[in-house]
């Protein structure tokens, strides 16, 4: 088995004078739950349609299971499932169908297709679906379908593209299910989104990309330290502040930015007990009660923006 369950080396995109994806590089092990963190246009798109075949680089290598990666590479296309940001069911085919569909383009037997199917069909609560036809399906059931539908022919690792795109809170949280059941079962995750939510959530490492080039890679909490002044406390008052305290709250000692939403209070901080004493004091002299106080330390959005902007 190869040392890493994906290796980039170099990989690189131009179209015409754009480059799109400049020199990355970065291995993903084996069972590892691995994001691609960035926005729009960074190169996430790009970058998973290198390494699944459906683009060719202008420069650099990579290697699935120790496979190099290229058009004519059909022993990488047995190993990995791809679930495109947009979900590719056939809208005339039934549920049952686009599995079965899908399982005999990857050249499984009759049989064999029934039975995956049938468990595929199972697992993602698509059982009473299974004769609906796609197109009657909503977007959340479609992404999961989609999903099923790259892991008919049973592949090591999972490219998801911004899978749960366009879903609904509920739709979202399910879908973040299936996939950490997928990972602790042992399949390889590779994860490209913009939500840092998600991304905290489910990778336990994460490459940040931007303008094409990857500026940060490992995990979220080790990410997060790149920006720990960045603490938050958000305290709750009753009655509110008065808005013309806003200058006085901004001047408490340890403070660095203050935001004022009706009684609850945000303040920016690299020293949170210091302003926790400002704070109390505070109340005192205004005759405030404090109804709930909660620290937050750094966001992966944080993070990204403390990266990007110091690139800029």
């Amino acid at each position: 088995m190869s040392a890493a369950a994906i290796e980039v080396e170099g990989l690189t995109k131009y179209y015409g004078d754009l480059l799109a994806v400049d020199h990355v590089s970065f291995e993903v092990e084996h069972g590892e739950f691995f994001g691609f963190l960035g926005p729009n246009g960074a190169g996430k798109t790009s970058t998973i349609n290198m390494l699944t075949n459906l683009l060719i680089p202008s420069e650099g290598s990579a290697a699935i299971l120790g496979i190099p990666v290229n058009p004519k590479a059909i022993k990488v296309r047995e190993q990995i499932g791809v679930v495109p940001e947009v979900a590719n069911v056939f809208a005339e085919l039934t549920s049952l169908d686009n599995l079965l569909f899908t399982a005999e383009i990857y050249g499984i037997h009759r049989r064999e297709r029934r039975r995956r199917a049938g468990e595929l069909l199972a697992q993602f609560g698509l059982e009473d679906k299974a004769k609906d036809k796609a197109n009657s399906l909503s977007l959340g059931l479609k992404r999961r379908l989609s999903i099923a539908m790259g892991l008919i022919h049973e592949p090591e690792v999972l490219f998801l593209d911004e899978p749960s795109s366009g879903l609904d809170v509920h739709g979202a949280v399910t879908i973040r299910g299936i996939l950490l059941d997928l990972n602790r079962a042992g399949k390889t995750m590779f994860y490209t989104t913009h939500n840092m939510y998600e991304a905290n959530e489910l990778c336990s490492r994460i490459a940040v990309i931007d303008k094409g080039k990857i500026i940060a890679i490992d995990t979220p909490d080790k990410l997060k330290m790149i920006v720990d002044r960045s603490h938050s406390v958000e305290v709750s008052f009753d009655p509110q502040p008065p808005a013309e305290d806003k200058e006085a709250l901004h001047s408490l000692k340890g403070v660095e930015t203050v935001k004022i939403n009706g009684s609850s209070v945000r303040f920016t901080t690299s020293e949170p007990p210091t302003v926790l004493d400002s704070v109390y004091e505070y109340a005192r002299e205004k005759d405030l009660r404090i109804t709930s106080i909660n620290t937050m330390g750094p966001s992966l959005q944080d993070v990204f923006l403390e990266i990007t902007e110091a690139r800029e």
